[in-house]
């Protein structure tokens, strides 16, 4: 199958150019001048042509950070793959790294080949593992190795949820020693969850059940606190660490302040911090639970914060931690926050808040909306070049983006499985056209147009990126 793509703008992280895509098969074989003689001859006998003109041509979104048939604290999201897939198609996302979980006396060895079992041919984008580790044991470091090899090789790790997936600083260092040997990047989930639990139980005592109470008794001094720490252990164990979902300036500092000593320490952040806050936690009749999250939304304030670490690369990337509970599973909470799952849908929406974030209101470039949502992750995932640019050889995964499409966010045009929004109303200026993944078209002009079982399993390689980056 041979595709051009033409007269569009093609962006990566570090061009805006005017050329035309050829696409032959999955991969891409050209970019070219559209007067050139190759040009002219691959069209002639091309099996499609798009005409992109007016449209930004872009690679494909990858959302590096998401959770499918993922069991909560009591209970399972409502997205499934295929559901939560093609989504992320809607949304311009061609690649997806969800997380494989191990349980408490289980291997995480077992832990990735039952999710990879789960979704052989449902994934409507391609998509990888992170492995998280609940159970650090003697057989623990020997399976971390075997699943590098497997193309597995990143692995999270919890300071919150006691009794669930916490571990200790101990069986953390453990872990990051074994990383620094076999390559592997580790993730940390940052927050003082010993701490957090005392303060929830006061509050409970105290009659303050609603869902301001999460974010009230996780104070963003104690992500700071738990982000030195991880940072702290890292440096020791002489490992680059990956810290998820930073939501405050305390944590944002205490990443920068480490960067600046020279050591490999890299950070996201997620759309729901840099356009939402507590203030939505407040929301009556209980719909403030709807924005329940760890770690929780912050005061307005911090949304600055973050940006400006996105402007000056302190924050890598913008992944959502998609995790998607209906409007009945968020009451499970309703006389009690510590009940309420927590977790906020946006799988779909990531590109076009994000676009709208940066570009229309101007605070970052073209190149670096392309880099925060699907370069960086490529590169720091282990997928660069195959994925994250438009360049020869790269997989023809590519999204036609119409920057000028005004349209509101709304739970009656979005496609994720969950019935609210938490961006309800939220005007944004562009929107996805037309997607294609590895070369085959499966979103086209508001018509989704795949068989929603394209995805393929990613093996992935080492992190690509240096703190110099």
């Amino acid at each position: 199958m041979k595709t051009v793509i033409k007269n569009g703008t093609i962006i990566t992280s570090s061009e805006v150019v005017g050329v035309s895509v050829l696409i032959d098969g999955e991969s891409i074989l050209a970019l070219v001048s559209p007067t050139t003689e190759l040009a002219t001859q691959f069209e002639a006998g091309a099996d499609r042509v798009i005409d992109a003109a007016g449209r930004y041509v872009i690679p494909g979104g990858i959302d590096a950070h998401t959770h499918l048939e993922s069991p909560g604290q009591n209970i399972t999201v409502s997205d499934t793959f295929e559901t939560g897939t093609q989504a992320a198609v809607w949304g311009g996302t061609t690649a997806i790294i969800d997380f494989a979980r191990q349980t408490k006396g289980t291997s995480i060895r077992g832990g990735f080949e039952e999710w990879l079992a789960k979704t052989e041919s449902r994934c409507a984008v391609d998509y990888g593992f992170h492995m998280i580790i609940s159970d650090v044991n003697d057989e623990t470091p020997k399976d971390m190795d075997i699943l590098v090899g497997e193309g597995v090789t990143s692995f999270k790790m919890f300071m919150a949820y006691p009794g669930r997936v916490y571990l200790n600083d101990g069986e953390i260092f453990r872990m990051m020693q074994r990383a620094g040997h076999n390559g592997g990047l580790i993730m940390m989930h940052a927050e003082n969850g010993v701490a957090i639990d005392i303060l929830a139980r006061e509050a409970i005592a105290q009659g303050n059940t609603a869902p301001v109470y999460h974010a009230f008794t996780r104070p963003a001094i104690w992500e700071g606190e738990a982000v030195n720490r991880a940072v702290k252990l890292a440096a020791i164990a002489r490992v680059p660490v990956y810290i998820v979902h930073v939501s405050c300036g305390e944590a944002l500092q205490e990443v920068v302040d480490a960067r600046d000593t020279g050591q490999s320490v890299f950070a996201e952040t997620c759309p729901q911090y840099l356009f939402l806050s507590v203030e939505d936690l407040k929301r009556p009749n209980f719909e403030g639970s709807r924005y329940v999250c760890s770690p929780p939304l912050r005061p307005k304030g911090h949304q600055a914060d973050l940006w400006r670490g996105l402007a000056m690369n302190d924050l890598q990337v913008v992944a959502t931690d998609h995790s998607p509970f209906t409007w009945s599973q968020k009451k499970l909470g309703l006389d009690d926050f510590r009940n309420i799952p927590n977790g906020i849908p946006g799988i779909e929406h990531r590109m076009d808040l994000i676009f709208q974030g940066s570009v229309a209101e101007r605070r970052l470039s073209l190149n670096r909306w392309v880099e925060i949502t699907s370069t960086a992750p490529a590169r720091m995932f282990g997928l660069y070049p195959k994925k994250g640019t438009i360049a020869p050889g790269s997989d023809a995964d590519i999204v036609i983006y119409n920057p000028e499409a005004p349209h509101a966010i709304s739970v009656e045009s979005h496609h994720m499985n969950v019935d609210y929004s938490c961006y309800e109303g939220f005007e944004v200026r562009g929107k996805v056209e037309t997607v294609l993944i590895r070369g085959k078209v499966v979103l086209e002009k508001d018509r989704y147009v795949g068989q929603g079982s394209e995805g393929r399993f990613m093996r992935r390689g080492l992190c690509q990126f240096h703190v110099d980056t």
